[in-house]
């Protein structure tokens, strides 16, 4: 059984803080999780010992203690017994030497002989006569794609997490990359502990007629050359529904028109959108006839003279 670097599995610094250890758990238990990489004979291994780092580091008592012994963890326990018998002499020590029933992110079956040897299992005559603990279970990683207009409306999706259906609402503006949890719905815990949660993360797919920023959405309109030279009224489907654009006369390829509140529904804000940036390409004619063309010629002409 070798010593295993946690900080080093979450890729984090020994300084790093408790958001910084929850942020590196959550982007590596998608991209390390078994089913993401079938090729991968050592995915179970990889999974496993992010999970324990998670466990140990999360938990302010745990990270302590690893962090105290680290590669001295072999005489963890002689250390550990000479805190007892100071303590039972008088002696005070600046810490806590129990770590019995502490949760974790995995069923206990999970630990590493390097975890064990130095936290025990949590019960029985191999942990040294502690008290079975109570176990959280694991937390599950999950993905959800969704098109960019369903991502605007409100609405119920069915998720299938361990052969059982759970129904949920997804709020209007949900963000790529967003992640929601529910609570209760990850891996049962084990000896009566908590089920661990389920993490979903949204994947909001690009549309062909809009891009996305923020809250605000941005979209292209063609305007043929006429319309631009002389004005005129041209007609734009939004997200809810048609609107009637007014173009100004000589308006030129690349002009910008922002419509207020016609963009993105903004998350949670019920009744409130960003706005909706439209930008004008002029399409020059094509295909023209020699009436056309002589028309141009002659406006060519009158043009040059001014």
């Amino acid at each position: 059984m070798a010593f295993i670097d946690y900080y080093k599995v979450l890729g984090l610094a020994k300084t790093a803080s408790a958001d910084d250890i929850k942020k590196a758990y959550r982007k590596l238990a998608r991209k390390l999780h078994p089913d993401m990489n079938p090729n991968d004979k050592d995915a179970n291994l990889k999974f496993q010992q992010l999970n324990e780092a998670n466990e140990v580091l999360s938990d302010p008592e745990k990270r302590k203690k690893y962090d105290e012994y680290g590669e001295n963890w072999r005489h963890a326990e002689q250390f550990e017994h000479a805190k007892q018998q100071q303590q039972q002499q008088g002696y005070t020590y600046g810490g806590q030497t129990g770590f019995e029933g502490f949760g974790g992110n995995f069923s206990e079956e999970h630990f590493s002989d390097f975890f064990e040897s130095l936290f025990g299992r949590g019960g029985g005559a191999g942990a040294g006569g502690r008290t079975r603990g109570k176990y959280r279970g694991q937390d599950y990683q999950a993905e959800l794609h969704l098109g960019l207009r369903e991502a605007a409306t409100t609405h119920q999706h069915t998720l299938k997490v361990n052969d059982q259906n759970v129904r949920i609402t997804i709020p209007a503006g949900i963000a790529n990359g967003q992640v929601i949890k529910l609570k209760g719905h990850g891996a049962p815990g084990g000896n009566g502990g908590p089920a661990g949660d389920l993490y979903i993360t949204f994947i909001v797919e690009d549309d062909e007629n809009f891009k996305r920023s923020g809250d605000d959405l941005y979209a292209t309109v063609d305007v043929d050359l006429y319309t631009a030279l002389l004005g005129g009224d041209i007609t734009f489907d939004t997200l809810n529904g048609k609107v009637k654009l007014k173009v100004k006369p000589e308006t030129q390829s690349g002009t910008k028109v922002r419509l207020k509140g016609k963009g993105f529904p903004i998350y949670k804000k019920e009744g409130e959108s960003g706005d909706l940036i439209i930008t004008y390409n002029v399409k020059l004619p094509t295909g023209l006839s020699e009436k056309e063309k002589e028309l141009i010629r002659e406006l060519a002409n009158i043009s040059s003279k001014n």
